[in-house]
């Protein structure tokens, strides 16, 4: 054997490998074992599974056509340079595929975990009920799944994702140590904002804004500069208060208590603002969306928490220049009408109107004594709703985790008796009851 066609030899064994190793990618209905409750949307799953079959489809082609060509008369002839250099191509291309396979292997693996896989399907219809704006886009299907750290993170659907392909849906990684408690909406809220931000158009809207303000010359040029450059987290943040009230503040709070020296910390790179003036902004944005003592509350807090003593006069002008432009600012995001929302405010259209703390509390006090409404109201106004009682001091840590746990799992379950072609015969209100309670509100709770 001559070492050209040696090579084709070798190369189309390879390729012959590559594709016995490929057929061994099942699809996730066939190899996740987890129970009904914590299964994907109908949605999600696909889109996932449509989009990686695919991936595998379109590979499995090219490795045939490589293998017809290597093993043909024109394969033959070409150099053994030039037959690696397309084999190598197509491995690469291989490694891609297997990777997407991964980054929604990585979510879905722990729907089988005892309890976490049922909380991570209702924190599915959690998010997108926050990201719910009839009547300006579609709702993307969305995946939640834990991870180590404090910190939470979406990949966006309708993004490339590594290697090339457009991402089928919204995946969002939340962290373990907000499990589970109202201050987890702050952090799922904050990436759900991201994915609806950039629906909407919003933070090219808005940094053509700032600009504007910028070029009247009538603000600090530096404030207004790291406001727009900091305008895509800062927007996720807006979103997570438009949805939530002080639960978003207040878990924004405890995601960024860290060392003086990171809160205090100016990155010029960083795209997230300064965490001390995050939280400032925060209360700020609040108090215009529902006006209350309780921002100026937990803006005095913040203060007492992390006093400017110490700070060189360069850092302190800094943060004086950005806390003077700050409430011009919070305004201009408040009064700001992006094209994509037809002349109306993100205000107007998320109806902030029914989340004012008085109305929360009144939502609460119901609740408490008609447990039933609960499952009547859209998932993160629950949110906001036991969130704000926590802030009241009306509903202890303990009872709020445990009533938030049992109706997430009543969200997971609810959503997939919704989609079950085998109970569409079923009464689904008598099918809920006999299978999970609905948690009690407390009447007395101390915190």
């Amino acid at each position: 054997m001559s070492d050209g066609s040696f090579a084709s030899w070798m190369l189309s064994q390879e390729a012959r490998a590559l594709l016995t190793r490929l057929e061994r990618i099942k699809s996730f209905a066939m190899s996740e074992t987890m129970v009904p409750a914590a299964t994907l949307s109908v949605e999600a799953q696909a889109a996932v599974e449509r989009y990686l079959i695919k991936g595998r489809r379109e590979l499995r082609t090219q490795i045939h056509q490589y293998i017809s060509w290597v093993e043909g008369p024109e394969g033959r002839r070409a150099t053994p340079a030039e037959a690696h250099r397309r084999f190598t191509f197509l491995r690469l291309r291989f490694n891609v595929v297997l990777s997407h396979f991964d980054i929604f292997s990585e979510a879905l693996s722990q729907r089988s975990e005892a309890e976490n896989g049922v909380w991570l399907a209702g924190m599915d219809v959690l998010s997108k009920d926050a990201l719910a704006l009839p009547g300006y886009y579609e709702v993307p299907p969305v995946i939640c799944y834990l991870a180590r750290g404090p910190g939470a993170a979406i990949r966006r659907a309708r993004t490339r994702l590594p290697g090339g392909g457009e991402n089928p849906a919204a995946i969002i990684r939340v962290p373990r140590e907000r499990m589970i408690g109202s201050s987890l909406a702050s952090s799922l809220f904050h990436e759900v904002g991201h994915q609806g931000a950039a629906l909407l158009g919003l933070v090219a809207s808005l940094r053509a804004a700032l600009r504007e303000v910028s070029h009247e010359g009538t603000g600090d040029a530096v404030a207004w500069g790291l406001w727009e450059r900091w305008i895509s987290e800062i927007v996720a943040d807006f979103w997570s208060v438009a949805r939530v009230g002080v639960t978003s503040t207040v878990g924004l709070m405890g995601v960024v208590s860290l060392p003086r020296a990171f809160v205090f910390r100016l990155n010029m790179e960083d795209p997230h603002p300064i965490p001390y003036i995050r939280v400032k902004l925060s209360s700020a944005l609040g108090g215009l969306l529902y006006p209350h003592p309780q921002w100026a509350r937990l803006s005095r807090l913040w203060e007492e928490f992390y006093p400017l003593e110490g700070l060189s006069e360069q850092h302190r002008q800094v943060l004086a220049a950005l806390e003077a432009s700050l409430p011009r600012f919070a305004r201009l995001l408040v009064e700001h009408r992006p094209p994509s929302l037809r002349g109306r405010t993100l205000v107007e259209v998320m109806g902030t109107r029914m989340r004012q703390p008085a109305r929360l509390g009144e939502h609460y006090r119901e609740w408490r004594s008609r447990r039933s409404r609960i499952r009547e109201a859209p998932p993160s106004l629950v949110f906001a709703v036991i969130g704000q009682a926590r802030t009241d001091g009306a509903i202890s840590p303990e009872e709020e985790s445990k009533a938030l746990a049992e109706l997430l799992k009543y969200w997971a379950l609810r959503s997939t008796l919704d989609a079950s072609e085998t109970c569409a015969t079923l009464s689904k209100s008598q099918a809920l009851a006999s299978v999970l309670r609905v948690p009690a509100l407390p009447r007395n709770s101390v915190t």
